[in-house]
C-alpha cells in the first residue's frame, strides 16, 4: 500500500513538471494590431468603434506617434555620443601622457636631471667647505669653533637631500641646487677669512710669548709688543666666528 502511494505521488510530480515546461500561446489579433501601430505606425487599431468612442484622439495620431522616429533619433544621438566619447578619450589619453611626463620630471631619483647637471659642482664646493672645516683645529681653532661650522655643513647636506627627494619640476630643482651652491660658496669664503683670522691669532700669540722675556729693558721690543697688543685690541685676533 505504501509503495503504491509513493508511485502515485511520483507520477503526479512528473506530470506537474511536464506541464510546467509547456508554453501557453493565446493569439489576440487586437493586441497585435495595437502593438504594431505603436512600434512601426503600420496596420490599424481594432475594433475601430472602441477607439472612436473612447480613444479617438489617440486613434487619429497613433500611426504618426510610433516609436520608429524615437529609435532613429536614439541611434543618431548614440552616434553623436560615440564621437564625443572618442574625442574625450583622445583628450584624456594625451593629458595622461603629459601628466606621466610631469610626474617623471618631478619625481627626482634617477630622473633628477638637475642633479646630473649641477651635482658635481655642488658636491665639489661641499668637499672644499668640509676640507676647510677640518683645518680649523690644525690652524689653531678650538673644537667648539669647529662644531660651529660643522652645523652649517650639516644644514647644507640636509638641504641637498630634501631637494633631491622633493616633488618638484627639474627646472625648480636646478634653481634650488644653484642657490645651495651660492650659499655654500659664500659661507666657505667666510670660513677662509676665519681661518686667516685664527692663524693670525696664533702667530701673534707666538710673537707675544717670544717677546715677553726680552722686553724688560729693550725699548724696540716694548714698542713691538705694544703694537701687537693694539692689533689684538682692534679685533684681528678675535675668537668669535665671522658672521655675514
Amino acid at each position: 500500500m505504501k509503495r503504491t502511494g509513493i508511485a502515485v505521488a511520483a507520477a503526479l510530480l512528473n506530470t506537474m513538471a511536464v506541464n510546467a515546461q509547456q508554453i501557453t500561446y493565446n493569439h489576440d489579433p487586437m493586441k497585435k494590431n495595437q502593438i504594431t501601430v505603436m512600434e512601426s505606425g503600420t496596420g490599424a487599431l481594432t475594433p475601430d468603434w472602441y477607439y472612436v468612442l473612447l480613444h479617438n484622439n489617440y486613434r487619429e495620431t497613433a500611426s504618426v506617434r510610433n516609436k520608429t522616429q524615437y529609435r532613429a533619433m536614439a541611434g543618431v544621438n548614440l552616434f553623436n555620443q560615440r564621437t564625443s566619447a572618442e574625442e574625450i578619450d583622445s583628450a584624456l589619453t594625451k593629458r595622461a601622457f603629459v601628466e606621466s611626463l610631469n610626474m617623471a620630471d618631478r619625481m627626482g631619483g634617477i630622473a633628477d636631471l638637475a642633479w646630473a647637471t649641477e651635482g658635481p659642482k655642488v658636491s665639489g664646493k661641499m668637499n672644499t667647505f668640509l676640507t676647510n672645516i677640518n683645518r680649523i683645529m690644525a690652524t689653531g681653532g678650538t673644537l667648539e669653533e669647529r662644531e660651529y661650522w660643522v652645523q652649517y655643513y650639516n644644514v647644507y647636506q640636509s638641504a641637498i637631500r630634501m631637494t633631491q627627494d622633493a616633488y618638484m619640476p627639474n627646472a625648480q630643482r636646478k634653481r634650488e641646487y644653484l642657490q645651495i651652491y651660492s650659499d655654500v660658496s659664500r659661507k666657505n669664503d667666510l670660513l677662509v677669512r676665519y681661518l686667516v683670522r685664527i692663524n693670525n691669532r696664533r702667530r701673534i700669540q707666538e710673537r707675544l710669548s717670544a717677546l715677553a722675556d726680552t722686553c724688560k729693558a729693550d725699548k724696540p721690543a716694548i714698542i713691538n709688543l705694544a703694537l701687537i697688543r693694539w692689533q689684538s685690541a682692534i679685533g684681528m685676533t678675535s675668537g668669535r666666528p665671522i658672521e655675514e
